[in-house]
């Protein structure tokens, strides 16, 4: 089932831009904090802090340490998140939505 995580983890994720094509989301949390099962449609991600965390895919979990500025292509997923790490997380999701059908 498809989660918003606007809607499951409303003091994490923020939407900061939204229009027809994209929905941008800020994504902040600290050590310890971890995210309800939630979807992200195909995306882009853009890491504004250097993180450790723990994701959670279909029942599968795997570590997951990235640097600060990393840009990154992140295919459609439910998933949850779990900051194992020291240092508080900052990222923003760019999420693309299907273009709108126009009459012809």
């Amino acid at each position: 089932m498809e989660q918003d995580p606007t809607t499951t983890d409303p003091r994490l994720y923020t939407v900061i831009f939204e229009n027809e094509r994209v929905r941008v989301l800020e994504y902040r949390d600290r050590p310890g904090d971890r995210t309800h099962e939630h979807h992200h449609g195909d995306s882009v991600m853009v890491t504004l802090s250097a993180f450790r965390r723990e994701l959670t895919v279909e029942g599968a979990t795997r570590a997951v340490e990235l640097p600060a500025h990393h840009v990154q292509w992140l295919p459609a997923q439910d998933h949850v998140g779990h900051n194992v790490g020291d240092t508080d997380t900052h990222v923003l999701f760019v999420e693309l939505k299907p273009p709108a059908l126009t009459g012809g």
